[in-house]
């Protein structure tokens, strides 16, 4: 199959990555990178790259919508490259029961999208805009979804099951899982370096961390939706189901409060008071801030957790892999968690942590701790290539 360009759309809850790649036989060449963010916010973003990482557009700007950032994106992209792409791929985070594999999209395809907003509110219908504005600019260009379900669709029903009857299982209210792009780019990644035994943590604005066993996914801590697991930025990870029948009895909250609670006011920036970024949460930390400082233990330490029990998952563990943009970029939050690690043998190199290396470990240590950055658009447009070859 000759050389197609591809463009990659990963839509977040506020923000806007777009990729442009050249992908051939002989590899792939990024052509163009776009980042959008404070998506909604009163400020914003926009940064564009070159394929050598080079800055070709920065200014502070605030979009309303991802639609409106995204123009911005193609149009710069217009200017630079001309042609249009031959196929777009997006990330779309949940397809419900029913969509579990990468695939071409398809008015069936959109239809089934529409029916499981109620998955993921913060993230489908921002994907379905996107999806229908690539379609208006690039009329006839094959698109393709890529969902980050797809890659837990090998965990064993004990993991997937949730302990509700049958019959609710048959509805599809089980466990999902996400960030599973970011999952399969760590394993694509790491290739003959990928031990038997890891637990891989993806930790951003949204954050999870996954079991894997032969590169296979077989327990992740998000569950039906991106809502669950670990406390996030303004997410509230697991609950006691008991504190939500207690909000509707007595506060009497319905599902818009209680959804607009434990996705936007919950997490981080409810414990500290109104941080998110965990920049700013360590910062006022290191000043003496008792309630940013709380935040970042209840994060670190719910990290903490997960991989000792995932540890019990694998029968073991030889590697820990953090990603995403606080896994790659906070040497104190893997510091943090690391040292409540060393009951199983992990020690890190202080040193390279600090610096970020791509190995973090000691030489002493029995579990290897790497950082490997997230590639979650090299994958979407991996993906396209390999199904425009199928068609």
């Amino acid at each position: 199959m000759a050389e197609v360009t591809v463009l990659t759309v990963n839509t977040g809850s506020s923000s806007l990555k777009v990729g442009l790649y050249a992908m051939g036989e002989g590899g792939e060449r990024l052509l163009l990178d776009g980042l959008g963010d404070g998506i909604g916010k009163a400020e914003g973003s926009l940064t564009l790259r070159d394929g050598g990482g080079k800055v070709v557009r920065s200014e502070k700007v605030s979009h309303a919508t991802q639609e409106s950032a995204l123009g911005e994106v193609m149009a710069s992209m217009r200017e630079m490259h001309g042609a249009a792409p031959e196929a777009v791929g997006h990330r779309v985070v949940h397809g419900g029961p029913r969509l579990m594999e990468h695939q071409p999209i398809t008015p069936a395809v959109l239809e089934e999208l529409r029916r499981c907003i109620h998955f993921a509110p913060l993230h489908i219908p921002g994907a379905l805009a996107l999806i229908e504005a690539t379609e208006r600019t690039f009329a006839g260009v094959p698109q393709f979804a890529c969902f980050d379900t797809a890659f837990h669709g090998t965990m064993p029903e004990r993991a997937s099951r949730l302990p509700l009857s049958q019959a609710l299982a048959d509805e599809g209210i089980r466990r999902y899982g996400f960030h599973g792009l970011s999952y399969e780019s760590i394993v694509a990644q790491l290739g003959k370096a990928m031990p038997s035994r890891v637990v891989a943590a993806h930790l951003g604005g949204g954050a999870s961390l996954a079991a894997l066993k032969d590169g296979l996914s077989v327990d992740t801590s998000m569950g039906l939706t991106p809502t669950g697991g670990i406390p996030m930025a303004t997410r509230s990870g697991d609950l006691d189901p008991g504190i939500l029948l207690y909000l509707i009895r007595t506060k009497k909250m319905d599902a818009d409060a209680l959804e607009a609670m434990l996705n936007h006011e919950a997490g981080t920036v409810a414990v500290s008071g109104g941080m998110s970024d965990m920049r700013e949460l360590l910062a006022a930390s290191d000043g003496g801030d008792g309630r940013a400082t709380l935040a970042v233990e209840m994060f670190c330490v719910a990290i903490a957790k997960e991989i000792a029990a995932y540890a019990a998952v694998l029968g073991g563990l030889d590697m820990v892999v953090f990603a995403g943009g606080i896994g790659e970029h906070s040497a104190e939050v893997r510091g943090k968690v690391c040292e409540r690690m060393a009951f199983l043998g992990l020690r890190l190199d202080d040193g390279a942590n600090t610096a970020g290396r791509a190995v973090i470990s000691a030489a002493e240590s029995t579990v290897e701790v790497r950082v490997v950055e997230s590639r979650e658009d090299l994958e979407i447009a991996r993906h396209c290539r390999r199904m425009m070859a199928e068609r």
